[in-house]
């Protein structure tokens, strides 16, 4: 039986190196797709010969394309991890609009473009899964991270869509719904929303990876890291629609100028 396969987007740091780390310990051939060179090659290093380095930009299209095809070959590809992103954490009015552009490209586009190119070899393994990063912040938007919301709202609908849709394929598609995690994008963010101080960043690269790395073998929708990330998700989902800004202003720190 030929060793299980990996393809990890955004692998250079943070929760996709974990995952790395983690998938190549278990004795996984692993793909590692970033645009940090430097930091790729150091984890290729450290890994060893069942990693693979691929640098490349997810909103390149052709180039993910020819990486991912290079990482598959003759042995195939077993499960993508669509790791890759970026956290907007500014007022929606405030925000350079091409900083928007990044967002919506990196968090959705490349998701999209990643899950394109690599179903033709998805499509060959038995059991494949595709699974992606969502976010608490597909549950209701966050205040100050409009447009990280929206990427996410649009990554968990992706993921229930081609859930149903690959279905017949035998592909599996699911997410990991998560709130802050102790990664650069939260640390070395240049606005911190005032939700990261009310609800702190409790969750560590490595919890996420083993989560990713549970989510290879059951079949679930949407996994949850922790016991108070799916509390949130099922309280929002018991509270009627025209009250969910309120419980919303609560986690988010914002007030209603209403009852001023």
């Amino acid at each position: 039986m030929s060793e299980r396969s990996i393809f990890i987007t955004g692998a250079a740091s943070g929760i996709g190196r974990e995952a790395a780390r983690l998938f190549n310990a278990k004795g996984w051939r692993v793909g590692l797709c970033d645009r940090y060179a430097s930091a790729l090659a150091v984890l290729s290093a450290e890994l060893g010969p069942r990693s693979s380095e691929h640098v490349v930009d997810v909103t390149d299209s052709e180039a993910l394309r020819g990486a991912i095809e290079i990482f598959c070959g003759r042995d195939g590809l077993d499960i993508l991890f669509n790791c890759a992103g970026i956290l907007e954490m500014r007022s929606f009015a405030k925000t350079p609009r091409e900083r928007l552009v990044e967002v919506i490209n990196v968090n959705v586009v490349g998701v999209i473009n990643s899950i394109h190119h690599a179903l033709p070899s998805l499509r060959r393994a038995a059991d494949a899964r595709i699974i992606t990063m969502s976010s608490v912040a597909a549950i209701y938007g966050i205040p100050e991270e409009a447009t990280y919301s929206a990427s996410k709202f649009a990554v968990r609908a992706l993921t229930e869509a081609l859930n149903i849709e690959l279905a017949d394929e035998d592909i599996w598609v699911c997410d990991v719904m998560v709130a802050y995690v102790g990664t650069p994008m939260i640390h070395g963010a240049a606005h911190v929303a005032k939700s990261v101080d009310i609800l702190g960043i409790n969750v560590t690269p490595e919890q996420v990876a083993q989560t990713v790395f549970e989510a290879t073998g059951e079949r679930r929708v949407h996994w949850f890291v922790t016991d108070a990330d799916a509390a949130v998700a099922a309280q929002v989902d018991a509270t009627p629609w025209e009250e969910r800004p309120t419980l919303m202003r609560a986690i988010s720190g914002f007030q209603d100028p209403r009852a001023a």
